[in-house]
């Protein structure tokens, strides 16, 4: 089995007038949500192999706190992240199978209804995945991602 850790970016500022939402910086709060999520990951050992990140200024803040405390990792910018629905996000994913461990950091609502998708088979009415948020699910090694082919096995939030 393949582990997925979504992770939801950290708290943000409100768009100033005239600011385009993917210039969106972290508020303070936001990067304390931001580090105890790193700490949280370390603790359980969800290091990443591979990390696809959505190219918003809030998840790559979040991500740059992520990684000060886990090290490393082949970091991925991906624009399909952002405002993706589920089925964009599994064709994502889809396109990293080689990979055990990947981490995505990206937005809601995607990101909570591809947890839902993934692991029940349904996700209209799943909601629940605050900022900061963390989704680790088991997922088949191979195979294309397809509704209720995972297993929910930790959610975190700070």
């Amino acid at each position: 089995m393949r582990e997925l850790i979504l992770l939801r970016h950290a708290h943000a500022e409100p768009a100033a007038p005239g600011q385009a939402d993917a210039d969106r910086a972290l508020s303070l709060r936001g990067q304390a949500e931001a580090e105890a999520a790193a700490r949280w990951l370390k603790s359980e050992g969800l290091l990443p192999a591979r990390v696809l990140c959505s190219p918003a200024r809030r998840t790559r803040e979040t991500l740059a706190r992520v990684l000060e405390v886990l090290g490393y990792s082949d970091v991925r910018y991906e624009p399909r992240i952002y405002d993706a629905l589920p089925g964009t996000l599994m064709a994502v994913l889809d396109e990293h199978v080689d990979v055990d461990r990947v981490l995505m950091v990206g937005h809601n609502p995607g990101f909570e209804q591809t947890a839902a998708l993934l692991h029940s088979g349904q996700s209209g009415e799943f909601r629940g995945m605050p900022t900061g948020g963390i989704a680790v699910l088991k997922i088949p090694p191979e195979g294309t991602l397809e509704p209720g082919v995972g297993t929910l096995m930790r959610f975190w939030w700070p």
